[in-house]
């Protein structure tokens, strides 16, 4: 059989189409993810970056306020800006209450979509699956039919099957990789904001003493 990859999914049966479809979708949802975290953990380490040398290079809370207003996606500088900006880092208790509640916010931001992530790599091979065990069932129900196991009966079927499972391995596997590097990336801006925010209830202690 010389039909194309694109002919043998028109030729698939309605429930192999639905499987295939939804395989789509998390492909596509998947790859957009891995698109736009890719964007944003980028500039989230490049505004670290810049912030962490705007705070050894200023005086004071003020002066590093206005030099890092154009920081909108790094945590520590969030964190900073939202302290600040909060009334109530009068005290160090407060500071630190105000802290804790703001890197819980910025780490919510980092690992968000991962979880879409996560479901992909471990739900589309088995969604997969099912396609799998219905193309070889429908393979079986035309050799009931038909009473012959040729390869013109048994083909379309195995056809459907190899195709599902192809589809599910697509979408699982790059969403699997995406997900542990990004996670892994999510987990060291968290930890890089946790240690500087010691540094930061020191710097607004300092000032308010």
């Amino acid at each position: 059989m010389r039909d194309s990859a694109l002919q043998l999914i028109l030729q698939a049966g309605y429930v192999v189409k639905g499987v295939l479809l939804i395989l789509l979708f998390f492909s596509v949802v998947s790859w957009a993810i891995i698109f736009f975290k890719q964007r944003y953990f980028s500039r989230s380490s490049k505004e670290t970056a810049q912030f962490l040398e705007a705070y050894q290079s200023v005086k004071g809370p003020e002066e590093l306020y206005q030099a890092t207003k154009n920081f909108t996606i790094s945590p520590v500088a969030n964190v900073f800006r939202a302290v600040y900006s909060d009334e109530a880092h009068k005290h160090m208790t407060d500071t630190k209450r105000l802290l804790r509640r703001y890197e819980a916010l910025e780490s919510s931001k980092l690992e968000k979509y991962l979880n879409f992530l996560a479901t992909t790599g471990s739900t589309t091979p088995f969604i997969g699956l099912f396609g799998t065990v219905w193309g070889i069932m429908n393979s079986f129900r035309g050799i009931g039919v038909t009473g012959s196991a040729s390869l013109a009966v048994v083909a379309p079927g195995i056809a459907e099957a190899l195709i599902a499972t192809a589809a599910g391995l697509a979408a699982a596997i790059p969403a699997v990789i995406a997900y542990n590097y990004y996670l892994s990336m999510a987990r060291r801006l968290i930890i890089e904001m946790e240690d500087f925010s010691e540094e930061l209830l020191y710097f607004f202690t300092k000032e308010d003493t």
